[in-house]
């Protein structure tokens, strides 16, 4: 599901070259974990820098986890100052050999200093054609916007927020319907391979960088930016159109998940369509035979999976043989 002509270098230039190029590896979260385990089959990964793990979470960091099994060096330092305390300490005493480092869902900003270590710089593998959706949370929002296709970019990390330039994009063609976590696993797999094309020539001075608006995609041009989600975003409004709402149940299905209160009964909506029903009021909801839905601002909303309080995942049929009830003249 690659858009035309893959992956698109800064240069516009597509090369290949042999050999396993040596890396430094920085990510924390299950996006890195997967990243790192694609990257070692063909990288030689001589560190692997993450969050360290809290005495309170019982399982292991998923990178922890990896590192741990390919038998990686591990450092794990608290926050920016001990990041940087690594370079200029222990890295400093004992160099590493690697020219580059490459960063993925870290989740810590990387000072200038510890950029400045590698000769080439740090490369970050950003889920969003760049400039659009800098931030924390592209995938989703690139799923809330409605926009058909998004990509991967690899940018060289500068003290600005993704705003590096670029080494090269590869875009990506969204199916209808596609979730988040969906999309997620689609452009882990998109940015593997990109970096396996990319990285080498990098290495080899045959790629240079281009500034971030310069080497654009057209389609992609303007700067957007996505943030943190909360769990108030989960919360369905029905002041906002069925297009909209059926967009943020597919996007926010692991996290923050959508919620909606029905009578007494707070449910977690997992699979929702647009439905043809237009004629009631924003809020409410209709019934027929083994369907149901809520009208909203602009079309209504058809609900076919639902976690009810304290259940399991349902099927909407399922949900209505306990929960008739609850469909009165008042909702």
């Amino acid at each position: 599901m690659l858009a035309s002509g893959r992956t698109k270098m800064a240069d516009d230039t597509r090369l290949r070259f042999s050999g396993r190029p040596q890396v430094v590896f920085f990510g924390s979260g299950p996006v890195a974990a997967k990243s790192l385990e694609l990257l070692s089959a063909h990288c030689d990964i001589e560190a692997v820098v993450t969050k360290p793990q809290p005495a309170h979470h019982k399982e292991p960091f998923p990178v922890l986890t990896v590192a741990e099994r390919l038998g990686l060096p591990i450092h794990t330092p608290a926050g920016k100052r001990e990041l940087s305390g690594l370079f200029a300490g222990t890295f400093a005493e004992k160099p590493l050999q690697s020219r580059l480092g490459i960063v993925i869902d870290y989740g810590f900003i990387i000072n200038q200093d510890v950029i400045d270590y590698f000769p080439l710089g740090i490369v970050n593998s950003h889920f969003s054609l760049l400039p659009e959706w800098r931030g924390a949370d592209p995938i989703t929002f690139a799923i809330l916007s409605g926009q058909r296709e998004t990509g991967i970019s690899l940018m060289l990390i500068t003290k600005g927020l993704d705003e590096g330039p670029i080494l090269a994009y590869a875009p990506f063609d969204i199916p209808e319907g596609m979730t988040t976590p969906e999309l997620t696993d689609e452009l882990i797999e998109l940015s593997d391979w990109t970096l396996q094309d990319i990285l080498p020539a990098y290495l080899a001075g045959r790629v240079a960088a281009r500034p971030q608006l310069e080497a654009a995609l057209p389609r992609h041009a303007a700067v957007s930016f996505s943030r943190k989600l909360t769990k108030e975003d989960g919360a369905l409004d029905f002041t906002k159109t069925a297009e909209e709402l059926e967009r943020e149940i597919r996007a926010f299905i692991e996290w923050p998940r959508s919620r909606m209160i029905l009578g007494n009964t707070s449910i977690v909506v997992t699979e929702a369509h647009v439905s043809d029903k237009t004629d009631g009021k924003s809020g409410t909801t209709w019934l027929e035979d083994k369907r149901f839905g809520v009208y909203c601002a602009e079309g209504s909303l058809e609900i076919s999976r639902l976690i009810p309080a304290g259940k399991k995942e349902m099927a909407a049929e399922a949900f209505l043989a306990g929960y008739r009830h609850l469909f009165t003249r008042d909702n």
